[in-house]
């Protein structure tokens, strides 16, 4: 817990009326944040190991499924996780997913971090979950251990990690259409299907023109990059302390506190006709918005033109990701996933929060 500081002025309710005509300058510090602690670098790279191998035993699967024409197999995945026990180095067909995908989450979680300490904000070493879910992995997170003090930093935290990880992901994506096959009948043999974002429907159109979008199988580099983007569009959510609320937020607070009240009665309805997670997504922030407010920021001054621009650029990043349906069960292929199946191991979306 941080105490407060005081030497920022008090919330503007309970303010003197005095307050009212005080101009507060805010500047950077004069010198970058310190270094975590050693002891929790040596958490993080624990972490980052440990969730290597979760993501090696996801993209053995998927490599598995992909020389089968299929878009994912839940016994080659059961099967992965034992080998994670049994026989470890036989997942090294994993490698090209779990390289990706770490990858990407690991440039998403590094902007953030660089841009706390050019701010002299005070945060953890990236730290991954591993999880033995379909992407072996629940994302990672940095901790924030000091106050944000004005906009510019709010906005440079949140908005550098999502654009870093597109950046990187937009190439694998490439990689992963243009080595996917073109298999005729995909999602009636899958026991899964895929949501397929408009990202990927543009980039398909230009590199395989031609071929229908749902008859794509991506090689699983590509699956790396569904994942990363679909990471970066949960994160771009405009509410709470995701990296769209910090966006958001920094643009313009009104907003963000009517965006983090109304977004999850947008999506819930979402969770009965598409996707079931969505109601857990609903809730959560709502918990967020209630149990842990943003702290207010003493800053009147407005971003400046060029962080405006970046602001539109992430929208747009955001529309580009985002899939109402990310996953779903085929309806007209009689698969069907056992019931018996623990729910995160159908596709438990990546979380990271800042």
């Amino acid at each position: 817990m941080t105490p407060p500081d005081s030497s920022l002025p008090p919330p503007a309710d309970s303010a003197p009326r005095e307050w009212k005509h005080v101009t507060v300058v805010f500047q950077d510090p004069p010198s970058q944040a310190p270094r975590p602690p050693r002891k929790q670098l040596y958490l993080a790279i624990a972490l980052f190991i440990v969730t290597l191998f979760f993501t090696l035993a996801a993209g053995a699967q998927f490599a598995a499924a992909y020389s089968q024409n299929q878009a994912l197999s839940i016994d080659e995945f059961i099967r992965s996780l034992k080998l994670l026990v049994q026989d470890p180095l036989a997942l090294r067909t994993g490698l090209p997913f779990a390289l990706t995908l770490m990858g990407i989450l690991l440039a998403h979680e590094l902007g953030h971090w660089f841009a706390c300490r050019h701010h002299g904000i005070r945060s953890s070493y990236p730290l991954f979950i591993p999880a033995p879910t379909l992407i072996g992995t629940l994302g990672a997170f940095i901790l924030i251990r000091s106050p944000i003090r004005h906009r510019r930093a709010l906005f440079d935290v949140g908005a550098s990690g999502p654009i870093v990880g597109f950046c990187l992901a937009l190439p694998a994506l490439a990689w992963g259409i243009l080595h996917a096959k073109d298999v005729p009948g995909l999602t009636s043999r899958s026991e899964l299907v895929f949501g397929a974002p408009a990202v990927l429907q543009i980039f398909a159109s230009i590199l395989r023109p031609g071929v229908p979008v749902h008859n794509l199988l991506l090689h699983p580099i590509g699956r790396a990059a569904w994942a990363g983007l679909f990471a970066t569009a949960l994160n771009l959510l405009p509410a709470g302390q995701l990296d769209g609320g910090h966006i958001l937020r920094a643009v313009s607070e009104r907003w963000h506190r009517r965006f983090s009240l109304l977004l999850p009665l947008c999506i819930a309805p979402l969770g009965y006709f598409l996707w079931g997670s969505w109601y857990l997504w609903a809730a959560l922030l709502l918990l967020f918005r209630f149990l842990r407010p943003a702290p207010i920021l003493h800053d009147p001054k407005p971003l400046d033109t060029p962080r405006l621009f970046v602001a539109a650029s992430a929208l747009l990043i955001f529309l580009l990701c985002f899939m109402p349906a990310p996953v779903r069960e085929p309806k007209q292929s009689g698969v069907m996933l056992p019931q018996s199946l623990p729910l995160h191991l159908r596709l438990t979306a990546p979380m990271r929060s800042v």
